[in-house]
């Protein structure tokens, strides 16, 4: 059982294992994330701890694949700075990074929104033309990002059934089953696995930083579209679509891949059931 994820565990384990950052003070994050824990060191530096046995494939890979992609890409992303072992009762590897500034993205502090659609798919871009040779394709590491959807075909239509009228079951099976009609037929590219609110930060209603590359792989970047159903619509979401000049069937599997999220949130998340919508009307409207 993994121990309680508190300050004074974190300053235990500095203590222990690096000394030399002992005397900084440890807070918690504001919105320090579920699949890790994270806290303040000092003033510019974050400690990131993994919360459950799932994630910890997630520490090494970071710290080998971000300083490889960070001097390729528009804007700033995490910069690993130390990789600490188990110890103190955590039974995980754990990180040290550099702290970067910004908030988490909140629509009503956005300056524009098309804007925002154009930087980020500006972004995306930027990572999807990094070398992916030796990348790591989609495994348990980042829950089968990268694969298909139809990774979780079982899981769609069991929660599409259970769902009830609360859905209209039809129309998601028919844009469930226009997902798994094709597949990612061209070279594995680099994609970022969760490209949500928490994870892009802003300054001055821009974006200013991507973080939170846990789910990052190589494979079919189709998952980092979820994006355009849970944050864009309209302008913005074409601004996007065309800034990534995403074809149909790639734009569906996106498509499909916030269905997937959506349904199997739908009872605990309250955003969940508004994508839904934006999901349903763009698909009709198509």
């Amino acid at each position: 059982m993994t121990p309680k994820i508190d300050t004074d565990l974190v300053q235990r384990l500095i203590a222990t294992q690096f000394p030399r950052w002992s005397g900084l003070p440890i807070r918690p994050v504001d919105r320090g994330g579920w699949d890790n824990r994270t806290f303040h060191l000092g003033d510019t530096m974050t400690v990131r701890l993994p919360s459950a046995k799932g994630y910890v494939l997630q520490v090494e890979k970071e710290h080998t694949w971000l300083p490889i992609l960070a001097p390729q890409l528009p804007l700033p992303i995490p910069v690993p700075l130390a990789m600490g072992v188990p110890g103190s009762g955590f039974p995980f590897p754990w990180s040290v990074y550099r702290w970067i500034d910004g908030e988490p993205t909140a629509v009503d502090r956005i300056a524009s929104l098309p804007q925002y659609a154009a930087d980020l798919a500006a972004f995306l871009v930027a990572l999807q033309r990094i070398d992916a040779s030796g990348g790591p394709a989609a495994g348990p590491h980042n829950f089968w990002r990268g694969a298909p959807p139809s990774v979780y075909d079982a899981e769609t239509r069991e929660a599409i059934t259970g769902l009830g009228n609360r859905i209209p079951g039809d129309l998601a099976t028919e844009i469930w089953d226009v997902a798994l009609s094709s597949r990612w037929d061209r070279s594995a590219v680099w994609f970022h696995g969760d490209v949500a609110y928490g994870n892009l930060l802003m300054r001055d209603g821009r974006l200013a930083a991507v973080i939170d590359f846990g789910t990052a792989g190589v494979g079919d970047p189709a998952c980092d579209l979820a994006i355009a159903w849970t944050l864009f619509s309209g302008e913005s979401r074409a601004v996007f679509r065309a800034a990534l000049d995403v074809d149909a069937d790639t734009w569906a599997r996106g498509r499909g891949w916030t269905l997937w999220k959506a349904l199997i949130t739908y009872d605990r998340d309250p955003a969940s059931p508004r994508v839904l919508d934006e999901v349903f009307a763009e698909y009709q409207s198509s």
